[in-house]
């Protein structure tokens, strides 16, 4: 059965956000003949522009009739956000939703899921860059800004640009097994699923970088990742209580202060695994884990993947 693919655009669009995913769909084609085929939607009919200036034709959103079986894409870009100030574009989103089997989104455009109130109460990523303002807009949806992509039930949202190539190789996993996803991904000449696993990498210190009332802080914690960094030694260092540096740290980040240490640890750990040199027992120390265990638990969890299996990249 071929799978069908909604992608609906707006002026201003990502062009990346639209070709990876289509680019990766377009090989699983080459694959399993058949597999996929799609159309572009968006407010009005006619032609819509990206960032870049390159335009696409497109069909009335109005007009689309997804199936249980058809797949809404909502592709990310600056556009996004005069988008969603439209109601008609907002309830299209909405319609197109409740009646496709699954949603996703790339980028940025979980906002248009979010402000069609498709995304409350559960979990989802955006771009690191627009999680601050995605979390202030949108308090009700459980931001995991460290993710690459993130599936809750129908529901898959991906992080910037690049990453709308990973989840377009999670769906055709998903639809068409692994060993096809992992022929796309050669095709591609790129990781079927990329080392680092699903983390944005070094998202919590960009988000952090320049004004944040937090970056002195977590230069701090990069420094001296074998102290106590615990809630109430980082509420110490900023000279708030800790339940309100939990809350203001976890606002402005997206993050808890717990999870955010756990990622600056697995950072250092997996630099210095790649390095070589050190056994995974001193790494562990050096980066404040205590023991070998405690630092597989979180690789598994953060990066999906073992400690060995970065040294083994390395060789």
């Amino acid at each position: 059965m071929t799978r069908q693919l909604h992608f609906l655009l707006y002026p201003g669009f990502q062009l990346l956000d639209l070709a990876g995913p289509v680019s990766a769909f377009e090989h699983a084609n080459e694959v399993q003949p058949g597999a996929y085929a799609w159309r572009l939607w968006g407010l009005e009919a006619g032609r819509v522009a990206s960032s870049s200036g390159l335009a696409f034709d497109v069909a009335a959103l109005d007009e689309l009739a997804p199936g249980p079986d058809d797949t809404l894409l909502v592709v990310g870009g600056n556009g996004v956000l005069v988008a969603i100030e439209q109601p008609r574009f907002v309830a299209g989103v909405q319609a197109a939703a409740a009646a496709a089997g699954r949603v996703a989104s790339i980028c940025s455009g979980a906002f248009a899921l979010a402000a069609a109130g498709l995304l409350a109460g559960r979990r989802a990523t955006t771009h690191w860059r627009r999680s601050q303002d995605f979390a202030r807009r949108f308090p009700g949806v459980r931001l995991e800004v460290d993710r690459i992509y993130v599936q809750d039930g129908r529901f898959w949202t991906a992080a910037g640009i690049s990453a709308g190539i990973d989840l377009a190789l999670a769906l055709i996993a998903a639809d068409r097994g692994e060993a096809c996803a992992r022929q796309v991904a050669r095709h591609l000449v790129v990781y079927f699923r990329r080392p680092g696993g699903q983390s944005q990498h070094s998202a919590l210190l960009e988000m952090a970088a320049g004004g944040s009332r937090f970056a002195g802080l977590l230069d701090h914690v990069r420094g001296h990742l074998a102290d106590d960094l615990g809630v109430e030694a980082l509420a110490a260092l900023a000279c708030m209580s800790p339940r309100h540096f939990s809350r203001r740290f976890t606002d402005e980040t997206g993050l808890t202060p717990a999870r955010a240490v756990e990622q600056l640890r697995v950072e250092a750990a997996q630099g210095l695994l790649e390095a070589g040199g050190l056994s995974v027992q001193e790494v562990a120390r050096r980066c404040g884990f205590g023991d070998g265990e405690r630092l597989r638990r979180s690789f598994q969890r953060l990066l999906g993947i073992a400690p060995s299996g970065v040294k083994a990249r390395r060789e």
